[in-house]
């Protein structure tokens, strides 16, 4: 099934909302954990989406960076929440894939962009 950018972004953002949910009910690590997993991961999403309505090519390409950043981000922390076992790596594993997936996409189409730019 083929989704579009946006919403594949959107419905991956819905994961971390209850993934942090889940997390901000212990409190200490897991809750800023929760926080800095929330802020980048729903980040994706809202700059895929800004991206949509960009004014111009360079608009387009530097809101898909910035998202590409954030997909980054949360990829480092969703790896940091398993290899510290605050999370157990099976359940965050397809989580993980997908924000590895959404990083190649974005990047692939940056450097399209890019390419078409300098043409």
């Amino acid at each position: 099934m083929k989704r579009d950018l946006p919403e594949r972004t959107f419905e991956f953002a819905k994961r971390v909302v209850k993934l942090c949910q889940v997390l901000d009910q212990t409190r200490g690590v897991s809750r800023t954990l929760a926080n800095q997993l929330l802020r980048s991961g729903t980040s994706i999403g809202a700059n895929v989406e800004e991206g949509q309505a960009s004014q111009s090519q360079a608009d387009f390409i530097s809101k898909y960076a910035i998202a590409c950043k954030e997909a980054r981000e949360t990829h480092y922390w969703l790896r940091l929440l398993a290899a510290t076992e605050i999370v157990q790596k099976p359940e965050i594993q397809d989580m993980s894939d997908e924000v590895s997936q959404l990083i190649a996409i974005l990047t692939t189409i940056i450097k399209k962009c890019r390419e078409k730019k300098k043409v």
